[in-house]
Order: structure tokens, then sequence, then C-alpha cells
């Protein structure tokens, strides 16, 4: 059992969510000072060696542990400790430019388009995908999440379950809301913004111009990635449980659940073809949903990389980018070879 920490309308959502969802079993559960029961955070699942060819084709790279493509060039970044590689999948052969972080970063996204934002111990760092700089921004605590908002001012998610909204230079810390235990994910649907936190297990709303969180509800067994999509939904995938969640926002409601063989864990949402890929860890591979209807439809499938943990979609083209975490490289299956059944 567990119940999200914030206001009384989001404790009160979180039990009842708790008494709809599945329960916590296998979950490891300890408690916080504030008495609220939590977990040690899912993980991916472990790949075995890989038994099938990799689809479309495997650029060199080194270890991945996050992976995102810049809408503007559709350069790729790819993390790896405090190192971040910048690829450019229209060139192949050319090498990758590297920027070296201030220190170990837990999460690279999208900024403004040109821009990368990584996560690191101490405040937020900006790349410059063109000039391949970077500058960090400071920000109390220890940042887990980034996420850039349309005007450019930012939100960050920190390991002591702080949100921070930052004017767009950073020099401003323009709203802080506590109470969660760790945000570790952020998305955010038109101006709300949600929080996933893994020890909790749950995902919680921040109301536009609240200086307190809103409704929270349990995301399944152990929640570990979450992205929303162009249609108003949020999407997580529950490695623990083995299933993807699908909520709607304003108010936060459960709208699917839908089980995913072979431990689900990174996510990619295709805006041209209206899909969402799913990396599966456990039997390495990645598989694309169409959510339009009550159920969620496969609409593709396709062996990876060995150690799928990181996914993303070159929006101009929809090819998509699995990154390996085991250093065997970033795979491109191209929209095109997709519509050929390759």
């Amino acid at each position: 059992m567990m119940r999200p920490r914030g206001s009384v309308s989001s404790i009160l959502v979180g039990m009842v969510s708790v008494a709809l969802l599945a329960g916590s079993a296998g979950c490891s559960e300890s408690t916080t000072a504030d008495d609220v029961p939590t977990r040690s955070p899912a993980t991916a699942a472990v790949s075995p060696a890989t038994s099938a060819s990799p689809a479309g084709q495997v650029l060199a790279s080194g270890p991945v542990a996050a992976l995102v493509s810049d809408p503007k060039t559709g350069v790729l970044g790819t993390l790896d400790g405090a190192t971040v590689s910048l690829l450019d999948p229209s060139a192949p052969g050319s090498p990758a430019r590297t920027v070296t972080l201030p220190g170990p970063a837990a999460d690279l996204s999208v900024g403004v388009p040109g821009e990368f934002l990584a996560a690191t111990a101490h405040g937020v760092a900006r790349i410059d995908v063109a000039a391949a700089t970077v500058r960090e921004i400071p920000v109390e605590g220890e940042p887990r999440s980034v996420l850039a908002r349309q005007d450019g001012s930012l939100v960050v998610g920190t390991a002591d379950g702080t949100l921070r909204e930052l004017s767009a230079d950073g020099a401003v810390v323009t709203r802080t809301v506590r109470g969660l235990v760790s945000a570790d994910a952020l998305a955010m649907v038109g101006d709300k913004v949600t929080a996933l936190d893994r020890p909790q297990t749950s995902i919680t709303e921040l109301d536009p111009g609240e200086d307190r969180l809103g409704l929270a509800l349990r995301a399944g067994d152990g929640a570990t990635k979450m992205l929303a999509d162009t249609r108003g939904r949020v999407v997580v995938t529950d490695s623990e449980g083995g299933q993807l969640l699908v909520y709607g926002v304003g108010p936060l409601v459960l709208h699917q659940r839908f089980p995913v063989r072979s431990s689900p864990y990174a996510l990619a949402y295709d805006q041209r073809s209206d899909l969402i890929w799913v990396t599966c860890t456990q039997s390495n591979e990645v598989v694309g949903f169409d959510l339009s209807t009550g159920i969620p439809k496969e609409q593709g499938r396709y062996p990876t990389v060995r150690q799928p943990n990181s996914v993303t979609v070159d929006q101009r083209t929809g090819d998509l980018f699995v990154g390996s975490a085991t250093g065997d490289g970033v795979q491109r299956i191209g929209a095109d070879d997709r519509k050929r059944g390759h």
C-alpha cells in the first residue's frame, strides 16, 4: 500500500488508486522519515545475448544510458556518464563529436530546438548541438529530470522530490513545490506537468500556478519511464509489473493498462505515425503500439541491440533509434524499412 505525499486531494486519489490497481507483489518496501512507504526504484531487466540480428543498421557507439534526437537537425545525443556524444545519422561514417559535462548525468532530454539538457548532480547542463558546447545552470538539490516548456523555461525534478521551475535563462527560480520522494521523470500536456516518482511508483500532477502537488495515482508495481504524446496522454512503463499504463490528465485518470511481455522499459513517441515505441529488455526487442482505440494494438516488433535501455524517434523522418547500454551500438530502424517490413 502506498500514499503519495502531497495535498489532501492527491493522498485520497492515491489511496483509491491503490485499491483499484494491482498490489505491489515482489516490491521490497521501506519507509521514509515521513512514514511514506517506498520501494527500491525499478530498473531495466538484464538482457540476454542477442539471438537475432538487429533490424536496420547499427552505428558505432559506446554504452548508451539515454538517447535523444534534436527535432531541428536530427542529430542524436547519447549519454554515457559525464559524456554526451553527438551523432549525425545522415553521415554515419563521420566521427561523433563529444561534450564533457561537469559531472555524471542522471538523464538527457530535449530543450529548445538545437539544444539538449542533462540533469547533473549540481544543476542542468545546456548543450548547444551545433557548437558542441555546454553551460551549466546551478540548481539546488540533485537534479534527476529536466523538462523544457515552449517558452524556454525549465522544470527540474530532484532526488529529494522537489520540483523547481526556472526562468528561461535559469537565473530565477519562479516556483518550488515539494512533497515527492524523488522526481525521476517529467512529462507535460498543455501547461500541466506530471512527475514520475520511482520509489513510490506513482505519478503526480503539478497544477499551473499552484505551490503544491495535485492529484496522484499509483503507477503499477515498479514504474520506470514516462512520456507525453500530442493527444494529451501520459504513458508509463511498469517494468516490474510488465505492463503499459496510459493516463489522461486534468484530472489524472488511468485510461488503459496493457500487458507487455519481456519487461517493458524505454519509451519514445512518433508524432508522424502516432505510435508509442517500447523497448523490451528481456527479449532485446522494440515494439510499436497504436493507442488510438481502447486497447493498444501492436503495429511492429523488431529485434534490437543488446540491452535496449533507450529509444528515440527523429520526428522529421520517423526513423527509430535504439541505444545499447552494454556498448553494442545505436541502432537505426528507418521509417521506410518498417513500411517494407524489414
